[in-house]
């Protein structure tokens, strides 16, 4: 086998096995942050749901992130996002119990937040109001909790 026809067999042979991990790695997915600020406790989870329109203010969207509470603002990153129109819903669970709790009328006793910072008036907000576009590489967003019940934000100091 002369140099050439080796370099040629090598070159085929990387080709060949490198192939299913090219074919793995999703293209035009990349990573959400979201920067959570107005966080009133450093205890529980930050939760955050990245979701198209179809599943926003439901409970199966399809792309989330969890990172600990940290008073005042926590940083939450989502990874493998396809490209596409999105909307984030973000909530403190102050217990762990891996849902919103709920007051009198459904009222939530734990901060809420969505992307675009989108108005909570008597009820949540439109997709329209939250929505905005991920090109599929990487974005960081910003969005401050609200709550209903409780201290409205972190202590001063």
């Amino acid at each position: 086998m002369t140099g050439w026809s080796k370099v040629i067999l090598a070159t085929a042979l990387m080709t060949i096995a490198l192939a299913p991990a090219a074919a793995s790695a999703p293209e035009g997915h990349g990573t959400l942050t979201v920067d959570i600020g107005n966080v009133r406790v450093a205890r529980g989870i930050v939760h955050v749901d990245v979701c198209p329109e179809a599943t926003f203010l439901k409970e199966d969207c399809p792309w989330s992130g969890d990172a600990a509470a940290r008073l005042g603002e926590t940083r939450v990153s989502v990874r493998n996002l396809p490209a596409g129109r999105y909307a984030v819903q973000v909530f403190l669970d102050e217990n762990g119990n891996r849902k919103v709790d709920r007051g009198l009328f459904g009222i939530p006793k734990e901060g809420i937040g969505f992307s675009n910072d989108a108005r909570i008036r008597f009820g949540p907000p439109k997709f329209a109001e939250a929505a905005f576009t991920f090109d599929g590489t990487s974005k960081v967003i910003r969005l401050n909790l609200r709550y209903f019940t409780g201290p409205s934000g972190p202590p001063s100091r």
